[in-house]
């Protein structure tokens, strides 16, 4: 049966929580609060992390626009999300909070733009 240990993020109180397969289920200990267990047990099953890349603007006062998911993406998609981001360009004026890619990969989740881009 499988055992991980994560260092938990959710809070500063950094627990170290133990996440184990039994018979029963899943057994989480050494955690203070339930959101570190909650933490573990999604991190131990079906781990998430935001996405944040940056994509090519025509026309604008940089080349570079940084864009970051609405939401959390399953870790196993990163990869692919890359090599989508990579084919995308976007014409200057871009607004922060701009959709770039509205749901991407089919996950349900917008890739915005982290910052202004003007034109030139």
């Amino acid at each position: 049966m499988a055992e991980k240990t994560f260092t938990c993020i959710v809070c500063p109180m950094s627990c170290s929580i133990t996440v184990k397969e039994t018979p029963e289920g899943l057994s989480v200990t050494g955690h203070t609060c339930k959101r570190g267990e909650a933490f573990a047990r999604d991190e131990f099953t079906a781990p998430k992390r935001m996405f944040t890349s940056t994509v090519v603007v025509e026309g604008g006062v940089v080349r570079r626009l940084p864009v970051i998911t609405s939401a959390e993406i399953p870790k196993e998609k990163m990869a692919e999300c890359l090599k989508e981001v990579y084919q995308v360009r976007v014409k200057a004026p871009v607004k922060c909070g701009d959709v770039v890619v509205p749901d991407l990969l089919g996950l349900g989740v917008n890739l915005l733009a982290s910052r202004d881009v003007d034109a030139v």
